[in-house]
């Protein structure tokens, strides 16, 4: 039994990304954030569009990918700490819901950028290795894997 603990689950980030509301709640920040970029007057659309795109997966990739660990105080002896917040989605079983919309989402933002930035090749370049490097990581191959031992411990 956990004294003073608020909430019922081991780990609640393996369960955050399912909470309602949230799927929404992201859609809308990143709507935010191409309206934001849209209203810098020497910006662009094709830009803007870019620029979403690269600052979605930058922040995915940090988010999802490089940060280990919970920020709550857990039970479970230390496991979470060693793994990123991909690793502890919905206690690491692939393909559900969560996964599916956190892993297709980047993919169309990358077609609508492209779409908007006529693909041109430059644009086309910037998106398509922002969405490589968020979009690799999440293979189920790569689950707990660490390539040259970055993010190790």
């Amino acid at each position: 039994m956990n004294v003073g603990v608020a909430h019922s689950e081991v780990n609640p980030n393996t369960r955050v990304m399912n909470s309602r509301g949230m799927w929404l709640t992201y859609a809308l920040g990143v709507g935010m954030l191409h309206i934001v970029l849209l209203s810098i007057p020497f910006f662009s659309v094709p830009v803007a569009w870019t620029l979403t795109n690269v600052i979605h997966n930058l922040g995915m990739y940090v988010f999802l990918h490089a940060v280990k660990g919970t920020p709550f105080e857990t039970p479970d002896q230390g496991k979470a700490r060693l793994l990123t917040h991909w690793e502890q989605l919905d206690y690491g079983v692939q393909f559900t819901s969560s996964r599916k919309f956190f892993t297709i989402s980047p993919i169309i933002l990358y077609f609508l950028a492209s779409f908007y930035t006529k693909y041109d090749p430059t644009h086309f370049i910037l998106n398509t290795s922002s969405l490589l490097s968020v979009l690799i990581p999440k293979l189920p191959q790569l689950h707990g894997v660490r390539i040259f031992g970055i993010n190790r411990y």
